[in-house]
């Protein structure tokens, strides 16, 4: 009895340790897509196309706020429109679920700046997918909703 006693308690402690590791890797892939935000966000204001392009998958494919669809190359183009000046970018809220080598970012965003000259701000939700391919984090998808324009 004191065997079976012995073995079900290293079962126990073994499976609670594999849970320990499973979260914290959980948490390190969570902090990564957060701070793969935050440099998209980045990249936006920089008009950095380039490095936007790294982290979108070749598939691709954006919902805008007033329901534009866009794909990989459509949605660089706009980056690269000169009439689009994004002063500011932020995003707060931040929540992530985590899907195996998969993750779902969503939070609140306000933008500033100007297109076409007229100056513009929105606040909204978005909601981005990202999967973990070839060797790297991906944005596959990504949709907002305008909660106040």
């Amino acid at each position: 009895m004191f065997r079976v006693t012995c073995c079900c308690l290293a079962l126990t402690l073994a499976a609670m340790g594999q849970a320990t590791i499973h979260k914290t890797k959980d948490d390190s892939q969570e902090t990564k897509l957060i701070v793969m935000e935050h440099l998209w966000n980045e990249a936006q204001v920089n008009r950095d196309a380039h490095a936007l392009e790294g982290m979108l998958a070749a598939d691709f494919i954006n919902t805008e706020y007033d329901g534009e669809v866009s794909d990989k190359a459509k949605f660089l183009a706009e980056i690269r429109d000169p009439r689009l000046n994004l002063t500011t970018i932020t995003i707060q809220d931040l929540k992530v679920n985590m899907y195996g080598d998969s993750g779902i970012v969503f939070g609140v965003y306000r933008t500033k700046g100007t297109y076409q000259g007229k100056p513009y701000e929105h606040i909204g939700r978005f909601t981005d997918t990202w999967v973990f391919t070839e060797g790297r984090w991906q944005c596959v998808a990504s949709h907002t909703s305008l909660l106040k324009k």
